[in-house]
């Protein structure tokens, strides 16, 4: 790649996927305006889903697919730092 493309190069969206189940079930209202905070960032596209079939996780704690990858925590406030840190 050469020098302009990298000086001028748009950073990549990183992708966010959450189960519906799953926010119902573990996000706490606590929480929602540093969610909001956090994925109205215009680097980060996310989406909701009804159910992403991982029902066995979604059982058992918060979670989240960042960029493909599966990210879970002890509860919603540490998924949420989980997430920063895996984009930044």
């Amino acid at each position: 790649m050469n020098v302009i493309q990298k000086l001028f190069s748009k950073p990549k969206k990183a992708k966010v996927e959450f189960c519906q189940r799953n926010l119902e079930q573990f996000l706490q209202e606590e929480n929602y305006a540093a969610y909001n905070e956090f994925l109205s960032h215009k680097n980060i596209a996310y989406k909701e889903f009804e159910c992403q079939s991982k029902c066995k996780e979604c059982r058992l704690s918060p979670y989240a697919i960042v960029n493909g990858d599966f990210v879970t925590a002890e509860n919603s406030d540490e998924l949420l730092k989980k997430m920063a840190e895996y984009i930044d």
